[in-house]
C-alpha cells in the first residue's frame, strides 16, 4: 500500500502521520468510519423512537460497539469522547471539530457550522488522555451563504492537523437555499474537488441520486489523492445496504462512513453489522460473506495489520 503523505506534514510529523493513517485504515488504505456525531446533528431523533433499539438510548452504546467490532475509527465530539472513553482505550478516535443542530431549517437560514475546538486542544487532549486519537473531522456546507467562513476555517484546521501528523477528514454536504439538487453527481464531484483543494485525506459525501459506475468514477476522480467515502444515510435493509457499499468500493471509493445503520440496532446486531461493513471495506469480502457476518452466522475473518 502506497500512502500519499501531504507536503503540509512536516518531516518531524511524518512518522506520526503514517502511524495514524495505518491505524485508521487497518493498513489497507481504506477507511471504515463509524459516525457517532449525531447527538448534536440530529439531537435525540436518531437514538430513541420506533424501530430503534433501546440500547441506543444511552451514548455508551456507541462506545461498546466501537470497542467490540472491527471499525477503523469512531468519530464523535471531544466532549462525548472525554466523558465515555475511559474504559474504551482500544478504539481509534477521530475528533469531530464542528457540529450544528437541525433545529433551524435551511429554508429559514443557510447553514453555518464553526469549530468547537482547536487543533491545539485536540493535541493536548490526546497527550493527557493517552487515547488513540488519529485525526480530526470537519463539516463544510458549500452553497451556504456562509461557505467562505467554513472554507477558510477548514483550510486552517487541515493545515494545523497535518502539522501534528493527524489525519483530516471533511464531511461535505451541499446545502443552502441556492442548492436545489444536493445529491446531483456533478455537484458531488465538485464537493470532492473542494476536499482535494483543501488538502483533506478523506472526504465524506452523500451517495448520488440514480448512481451509475460512471457517476461514481467521476466523483472519485475529482477527489484526486483525497479518499472518497460515502455516507451511509438512513437505516436501510441490511443486504441492500451492503450491496450498495460493495458497489461503491468496486467503483473506487476508499471506505464508508456509517452511523444509523449500525448504532440503531441492539448491541450484538450492531457489532455484527459493523464487522460486516468492515469486512467489505478492509478485507474485500464478497457480498454473501458480509451478509452472513451481519446476521451473526459467520465471524469476521481479519487479515488486518496491527499497529
Amino acid at each position: 500500500m502506497k500512502i500519499n503523505i501531504p507536503l503540509t506534514v512536516p518531516n518531524q510529523a511524518r512518522s506520526n502521520y503514517l502511524h495514524n493513517f495505518k491505524r485508521a485504515t487497518k493498513g489497507t488504505g481504506r477507511l471504515m468510519l463509524f459516525a457517532g456525531d449525531q447527538k448534536i446533528e440530529h439531537l435525540n431523533n436518531d437514538f430513541c423512537g420506533a424501530g430503534i433499539a433501546t440500547d441506543d438510548n444511552h451514548p455508551e452504546h456507541l462506545f461498546r460497539i466501537a470497542s467490540r467490532s472491527q471499525i477503523g475509527v469512531f468519530a464523535a465530539q471531544m466532549g462525548l469522547i472525554a466523558n465515555h472513553a475511559h474504559n474504551y482505550r482500544n478504539v481509534n478516535y477521530l475528533i469531530k471539530l464542528n457540529s450544528k443542530t437541525d433545529l433551524l431549517p435551511t429554508a429559514s437560514k443557510d447553514p453555518l457550522s464553526t469549530a468547537l475546538n482547536t487543533i491545539e486542544q485536540v493535541v493536548a487532549f490526546k497527550k493527557n488522555s493517552r487515547l488513540s486519537i488519529v485525526g480530526v473531522g470537519y463539516t463544510l456546507y458549500p452553497g451556504s451563504a456562509f461557505e467562505d467562513q467554513m472554507l477558510a476555517e477548514a483550510g486552517r484546521l487541515i493545515y494545523d492537523a497535518h502539522q501534528h501528523g493527524l489525519l483530516a477528514v471533511l464531511w461535505i454536504y451541499l446545502r443552502g437555499q441556492a442548492i436545489k439538487k444536493p445529491k446531483d453527481a456533478q455537484l458531488l464531484a465538485g464537493a470532492a474537488g473542494i476536499a482535494a483543494s483543501l488538502g483533506a485525506d478523506f472526504v465524506k459525501i452523500n451517495y448520488p441520486d440514480s448512481p451509475t459506475k460512471d457517476k461514481l468514477q467521476a466523483i472519485i476522480n475529482a477527489a484526486g489523492n483525497t479518499g472518497v467515502i460515502f455516507s451511509g444515510g438512513e437505516s436501510t435493509e441490511v443486504k441492500k445496504f451492503l450491496k450498495t457499499l460493495q458497489d461503491q468500493i468496486k467503483a473506487g471509493a476508499r471506505g464508508n462512513a456509517t452511523g444509523r445503520n449500525i448504532h440503531q440496532k441492539n448491541l450484538s446486531e450492531a457489532i455484527n453489522m459493523a464487522n460486516a461493513i468492515s469486512s467489505l471495506v478492509t478485507a474485500d469480502s464478497d457480498l454473501e460473506q458480509a451478509h452472513r457476518i451481519a446476521l451473526g452466522k459467520e465471524p469476521i475473518k481479519t487479515n488486518f495489520f496491527s499497529f
